[in-house]
């Protein structure tokens, strides 16, 4: 019988061994990937508050690729609608022209007559129902950008350093229906 006492006291205590030994091994293993993260986090700028002077720089390298853009504004157009059913209603209209020429703003200034003309044009030739929806704005945003271009490609078809089709873009800054 202490034979028997003295092998099981033997294997208990191997296996307590063991067992600290793997403990040990995870816990190195651990700090190892601890650490081996934080390095890499810190690296690539995540933890070092470089993130933002990196998206900084990305943003400016875009912008230079695509060259600078100018806007010129037309505020507070109000227009007529009719809806489905033929009941007048009013929109007020402001938006910003978004463009590759500098001289934008006089162009826009100098024939902004013109412009309004086309903005009449293309609102009158829609319902309020359809200009309410997402794809209704988008297709006007498109239509208008393409129309506005025609207008300065032809008040400035003599003067050779404007650019043709120089608007990219059309930004509603007010639509409002009522």
């Amino acid at each position: 019988m202490a034979d028997e006492n003295n092998n099981t006291e033997a294997k208990s205590s191997g296996s307590g061994k063991g067992l600290i030994i793997v403990l040990i091994a995870l816990v190195v293993i651990l700090l190892v990937a601890v650490v081996g993260g934080g390095y890499f986090l810190y690296s690539q700028g995540i933890l070092s508050g470089n993130n933002q002077a990196t998206t900084q720089e990305v943003v400016k390298e875009e912008s230079s690729d695509k060259g600078a853009s100018f806007k010129a504004d037309i505020n507070d157009l109000v227009l007529n609608l009719t809806d489905s059913r033929g009941k007048e209603k009013l929109m007020k209209l402001s938006f910003s022209i978004k463009s590759t020429e500098p001289t934008i703003a006089a162009i826009v200034e100098n024939y902004k007559a013109e412009i309004i003309d086309v903005v009449i044009s293309q609102i009158s030739a829609r319902g309020s129902e359809e200009l309410l929806t997402v794809g209704g704005k988008n297709l006007l945003k498109d239509e208008l950008m393409q129309d506005i271009n025609n207008v300065i490609n032809e008040v400035t078809a003599s003067n050779t350093e404007v650019a043709r089709n120089n608007v990219n873009a059309i930004l509603f800054t007010t639509f409002v229906i009522k």
